[in-house]
């Protein structure tokens, strides 16, 4: 069994709920911060409002972690980070290869937070010949055809696939195959995959459209403007629609 499947069945053994694992990034985040200003305890109030939750989920968060805070004194800031940092496995160095080298790429590229946050950057891989032997961060992009050997030579664990949506399916399969079982999916489309590969999709036109619906209610919402008429809707308007609300 490897780490990563036992740092799963440990922490389903203990019971943490995935929405507190989605929430302590957020927290070590914060913490981070206070870190960095030399504070050395925060309470839970401050706390939660830095990572904008209320108090008590907070609590109830870390106490899955066996961090219950001092009464008075609060959380001690340095050992909090190492809690949060241990549960998510940041104490040691992921590797990561990034496959597609277009815009996104190349700015995940040159993120500097991956190195800090314990995840290193193995590789770039592009199936674009005038991009291949460009480089770019440092680093020099290979073809995708060395997709499996980068994999096996570098022992990469998490897979970055910011390729268009029509090539996404297509590497997917082969990062899974290669014995990858986490891949972070910046491509517009959903992939599959077999039962045991964790899938995190970044799409920001979603985040957009859901920002664009809370702009138009802060505005008065849809219920402020006459509803079309069939005549005045967008050809295939109503077919979009129905399909949405499925």
């Amino acid at each position: 069994m490897t780490p990563r499947q036992n740092r799963h069945r440990d922490r389903a053994g203990r019971g943490i709920p995935e929405a507190t694992v989605a929430r302590l990034p957020v927290y070590l985040r914060a913490l981070t911060g206070l870190q960095e200003r030399d504070v050395a305890t925060v309470s839970s109030e401050e706390l939660a409002a830095a990572a904008g939750v209320n108090s008590a989920k907070l609590r109830k968060d870390l106490s899955h972690l066996g961090s219950y805070g001092t009464r008075g004194v609060g959380y001690e800031v340095e050992y909090l980070v190492y809690q949060i940092s241990r549960e998510l496995g940041l104490t040691q160095d992921w590797v990561v290869a990034i496959i597609g080298v277009g815009n996104l790429g190349r700015a995940l590229a040159g993120y500097g937070g991956f190195a800090s946050r314990g995840f290193r950057v193995a590789g770039l891989l592009d199936a674009d010949e005038s991009i291949v032997g460009q480089e770019i961060s440092g680093m020099t992009v290979e073809h995708t055809d060395r997709l499996e050997d980068m994999i096996a030579g570098h022992g990469v664990s998490i897979a970055v696939i910011a390729t268009p949506a029509g090539a996404a399916q297509g590497v997917c399969d082969r990062v899974v195959a290669a014995g990858v079982t986490s891949v972070l999916n910046f491509a517009p489309v959903v992939l599959s995959v077999p039962d045991g590969v964790d899938v995190r999709k970044v799409d920001l036109s979603i985040e957009l459209q859901i920002l664009a619906f809370h702009e138009q209610r802060k505005a008065g919402g849809p219920d402020g403007f006459a509803p079309l008429a069939p005549a005045e809707a967008p050809a295939g308007a109503a077919q979009y629609v129905e399909t949405v609300e499925a």
